[in-house]
């Protein structure tokens, strides 16, 4: 097989989805029975009644700083929080840090993070040497690449990060094929080969992450020689997405089971509407069942013209957190979702603060069909008692709100 990495790729989507939706019981049961963390999220819910998406999506969904909350709470005896199924030795070669601090535990599988599957879509094979400029301390992303890299059958230098004229020369001693790395850090190589007077023919491939790369820059790569493409893994849940040579977003990576949510809650969103990406990984290790990345995307309609089945998404469209200070107090996209669904009528809601600070004023505008008298009122009521602030209401027509994941638009002038 040369096109794909391996026949999950291109199988039918509904056999996916049942393969996905069937190890959820096991899934949440071994996580119940084996970290105290899940055993506290889901004390109340039966392992066996979760068998669709719909039942999926009525468990509570763990932010990331609520992950946080529980390592600090908990780090004297835990330092994961409870999350974590194995324990230092053998069964844990590594552990990693990220700002918060939250520490993640890396398991003993080939290819623990799964980044293999985005190298393979980006064109490294078997037999290169790949040049890894992910860092190797504290965080996982170097890790997650030259495990991914040595599961294809490559050969890894570890380049880390930094010591730019040190890696030009490395480039041209070694001819690795391809790069992996951030995008930023790749243009300051070529920038320096080129002021150095180095050629680095070889370098053909990259694939980034870490930061935007935005088409003006995968351009820039290209005309130096470099086909660059993208993916989105965090330090959690390792690959979620991959793009493949069709460039057209992101197919979401064949272990993990990706819902798109309204910000602020865990309630799904209609196809092709922009939310938080809400992930759940199949990793015994480290089961993180409805993590919610804090990331916005949508889901994109049709498959990838490449021949892979599984969902693509926009990619990453900004941070889901909206929470604004007004007037003193703290308003959070829940609390929008909340007021939101004390009204049948209402179709979708996004508050918008405007005005100037410490003089600001926020206006709930609200989709509705239909909408009976007294809506408005109602409204204003429910905005006082759950922000414990006045607000006014706008009714709008379906539609009329912008599709990007805003559930509050902080509009205030800060002059």
């Amino acid at each position: 097989m040369t096109d794909y990495f391996d026949p999950l790729e291109t199988r039918p989507p509904a056999e996916r989805e049942a393969s996905l939706v069937a190890a959820l019981p096991w899934l949440i049961g071994f996580a119940k029975d084996n970290s105290l963390a899940n055993a506290r999220v889901f004390a109340d819910v039966d392992p066996s009644t979760v068998t669709s998406r719909e039942a999926l999506a009525k468990l509570p969904v763990t932010r990331k700083y609520e992950l946080l909350e529980q390592q600090q709470l908990h780090r004297a005896t835990d330092v994961f929080g409870g999350f974590a199924t194995v324990r230092y030795g053998a069964g844990m070669p590594r552990i990693f840090a990220s700002p918060g601090t939250l520490y993640e535990p890396e398991g003993h599988r080939q290819d623990y993070w799964r980044a293999a599957r985005a190298l393979f879509a980006a064109g490294f094979r078997p037999g290169e040497l790949v040049h890894n400029c992910f860092s190797y301390h504290f965080v996982p992303a170097g890790s997650m690449m030259e495990s991914g890299a040595h599961f294809l059958g490559c050969t890894v230098f570890p380049g880390g990060t930094g010591q730019t004229e040190q890696q030009v020369q490395v480039m041209a001693d070694l001819k690795p094929s391809g790069y992996a790395g951030t995008p930023s850090f790749l243009k300051i190589i070529l920038e320096k080969a080129a002021e150095m007077g180095v050629p680095v023919p070889s370098l053909k491939k990259a694939l980034v992450s870490g930061e935007a790369c935005p088409p003006s820059l995968r351009d820039w790569f290209r005309e130096h020689g470099v086909d660059a493409y993208q993916c989105y893994a965090t330090a959690d849940l390792g690959l979620i997405a991959y793009e493949t040579p069709a460039r057209e977003g992101l197919v979401l990576d064949e272990g993990v089971l990706v819902e798109i949510v309204r910000p602020g809650t865990g309630d799904p969103v209609p196809e092709g509407e922009v939310g938080e990406l809400v992930v759940t990984n199949f990793n015994r290790d480290y089961p993180l069942i409805r993590f919610g990345t804090g990331d916005l995307s949508a889901v994109l309609p049709g498959t990838c013209p490449t021949g892979r089945t599984n969902t693509r998404i926009k990619g990453w469209m900004g941070r889901a957190d909206q929470t604004t200070k007004i007037r003193g107090m703290f308003v959070h996209p829940g609390q929008v979702a909340d007021i939101a669904k004390r009204f049948p009528e209402v179709v979708k809601a996004r508050l918008v603060v405007s005005g100037e600070m410490a003089n600001d004023s926020m206006t709930l505008k609200v989709e509705t069909v239909g909408a009976p008298d007294g809506l408005s009122t109602r409204l204003g009521d429910a905005i006082r008692d759950v922000t414990k602030l006045r607000g006014t209401v706008e009714l709008v027509t379906p539609g009329s709100l912008p599709n990007d994941g805003k559930v509050i638009e902080d509009a205030r002038s800060y002059k």
